[in-house]
């Protein structure tokens, strides 16, 4: 089982491994908008956390709310610097 990094960023290629679907299907979900992508000259970069959501919201949502308490306590800790 390959893990989905929620920082990690996925070419269109290995996006289509991770979620074992076909090219023409990574182009009509990207084309439909429901996997949210970066194009890069010719190219899209997906990030794992869109992944994540699009395959398990509850994950997603815990790493989210997990990331901005993380955020909140850096920005807590260095307000005095």
């Amino acid at each position: 089982m390959v893990e989905i990094l929620p920082n990690g960023v996925y070419t269109t290629e290995e996006t289509q491994k991770l979620l074992k679907i076909s090219n023409s299907t990574m182009k009509r979900l990207l084309k439909k908008g429901l996997i949210r992508a970066n194009k890069i000259g010719k190219q899209y970069r997906i990030l794992g956390h869109e992944l994540l959501r699009l395959l398990s919201p509850e994950v997603d949502e815990k790493a989210t709310n997990l990331y901005q308490k993380v955020k909140i306590k850096t920005i807590e800790k260095t307000r005095d610097w």
